[in-house]
């Protein structure tokens, strides 16, 4: 099947030789063509250019685009949609003045997820976490990637990673399965974090392996939780089973973290509302991407990642939205490239760039996703008649989405 798109105001992120990230002063350039075609063919880009170049074959599908612009879809590459029920009682007590730290103190936070989830069938995770991946999808998210990290038992991880195996199989969107067995210390192991997570690498890597249930694995490394000696043990011998780091770093303390997850080659390195020259400068010329979630310093209320202090020291920056239960209950990409605007003084360029391109890099996906070039997959946004790509972060609180595509196929918005 082949389906023309004609008549676009303006195509975004258009990119003719391959790129794998953006960094830098290059994250303000955003190539676009205006008065532009794109064909798709079996859920392809097949071909894209002036409307003074449009083919005039037998398409299958002819979509006139009048007015309205069309980009790669979002790519998330942190998220926590796996989960049970909620935490809306947390959202009060913060409300009414307790920290993060202090709920988490009262059995709260991380641990009131994980009892959730241990007492809630596969059947019935999977059903309430569809029915978030199916909500980002409307939102304009085109690949995505999930962790673990609510379960703590050995089950319930298991449980967990096989719920985001039912998504990959049932769901036409691209994702990424996390490993994050090591995201808190169980109530039962709260004086030998050390068999904990001895626990995770003798009995659960060796079954995540045997059942290719997840490609990256990853650890919360911050004080009160996982140290920089524990995230290395994890990184390592996740590492030994074929699972490529991530990090949890940097997101209330810098105690090196950042270092750990270069050493050992982290695909990125996630949160860093916390950051130091010297954790900046790390970075500098490496292939480990760095990823803020601006939803979750806007819902917690604690710094945003310094964007601007990065970008100018020559890093690059993905976007992400951390949805999870505890600090992000929101999966609105839009929203968090308003606010990465808005709060972290991210140009659109650089925020768009930092959402498709960047983004897919972060979960490896970067010859397949974010970008409208040959040969990758259509998953695209066609947005409703606007004036610039600008208002995309300027009219926050609302996404400017008419439909959007996966592989070809329209994905209805609500």
């Amino acid at each position: 099947m082949t389906t023309l798109f004609k008549n676009i105001k303006e195509l975004i992120q258009v990119r003719t030789e391959p790129v794998a990230f953006l960094s830098g002063k290059d994250m303000a350039i955003l190539p676009t063509i205006k008065n532009a075609f794109l064909v798709v063919e079996n859920g392809l880009i097949a071909n894209f250019g002036e409307m003074a170049e449009c083919p005039n074959n037998d398409f299958s599908e002819v979509i006139d685009a009048t007015g309205k612009m069309m980009l790669p879809s979002w790519c998330d590459s942190h998220t926590h949609i796996v989960y049970a029920g909620n935490r809306e009682s947390e959202f009060v007590d913060r409300i009414n003045g307790l920290s993060y730290k202090e709920i988490a103190n009262n059995g709260g936070g991380i641990l009131n997820s994980a009892k959730k989830l241990q007492e809630t069938s596969e059947d019935d995770l999977y059903k309430q976490s569809k029915l978030r991946l199916e909500e980002i999808i409307k939102l304009g998210t085109g690949a995505v990637e999930i962790k673990s990290g609510y379960g703590l038992t050995e089950k319930a991880e298991l449980k967990m990673l096989r719920v985001i195996k039912r998504l990959k199989k049932n769901y036409p969107i691209e994702i990424k399965a996390t490993f994050l067995g090591a995201h808190a210390v169980p109530a039962n192991y709260k004086n030998n974090k050390a068999d904990y997570l001895q626990m995770l690498i003798d009995d659960v890597l060796p079954k995540i392996s045997e059942e290719k249930l997840a490609e990256y694995i990853d650890i919360f490394c911050e004080t009160g939780y996982f140290s920089v000696e524990d995230t290395e043990l994890i990184l390592e011998a996740g590492k030994k089973h074929g699972l490529t780091p991530k990090i949890h770093v940097n997101q209330f303390t810098a105690i090196g973290g950042v270092q750990a997850g270069i050493k050992h080659g982290a695909l990125s390195v996630d949160h860093l509302e916390e950051m130091r020259d010297e954790d900046i400068a790390a970075l500098q010329n490496t292939n480990t991407m760095p990823v803020a979630l601006p939803s979750c310093s806007y819902f917690l209320s604690i710094p945003y990642t310094p964007a601007r202090k990065m970008i100018d020291a020559g890093l690059p920056l993905a976007l992400a939205t951390d949805y999870n239960p505890g600090s992000t209950p929101s999966g609105n990409m839009n929203f968090v490239i308003s606010t990465a605007c808005i709060k972290m003084k991210m140009t659109p360029e650089e925020a768009i760039n930092a959402a498709t391109i960047n983004g897919a890099y972060a979960m490896g996906l970067e010859k397949e996703v974010g970008t409208i070039s040959i040969g990758k997959q259509a998953n695209l946004i066609v947005t409703e008649p606007i004036n610039s790509y600008g208002f995309i972060p300027y009219s926050f609180g609302n996404h400017q989405i008419d439909f959007v595509y996966l592989k070809g196929k329209k994905w209805l918005v609500s």
